[in-house]
């Protein structure tokens, strides 16, 4: 996961749901800004029984998620899936990318 362009943690689909870590490079650069106030900067990983809801907020929703589910072909019950299919280029600062893909 990046921000403005910058590694600063990553995502990870768990079985029972999924987890962000702050990269420690992220963590120890000083004034590190959170991706999320929910998510404010710690070594400590941050886990959760399906999509951590700042993650979750990032999914399309309404008509925009049947036409990506559809022309995507990516299960409405796969959030970990869609959340890496359509948060390449989400509004604002914050990027998903498989870890191959990351900066």
């Amino acid at each position: 996961m990046s921000v403005d362009g910058e590694r600063v943690g990553i995502v990870e689909e768990t079985e029972g749901g999924s987890r962000f870590t702050y990269d420690a490079a992220w963590v120890q650069t000083p004034g590190a800004v959170p991706v999320s106030l929910t998510l404010p900067v710690r070594v400590e990983p941050y886990e959760s029984k399906g999509l951590l809801p700042f993650f979750e907020n990032l999914l399309p929703e309404g008509w925009l998620l049947e036409i990506a589910t559809s022309k995507l072909k990516i299960a409405r019950e796969d959030p970990f899936g869609l959340l890496l299919a359509t948060c390449a280029d989400c509004l604002g600062a914050v990027e998903i990318r498989p870890a191959e893909d990351a900066p």
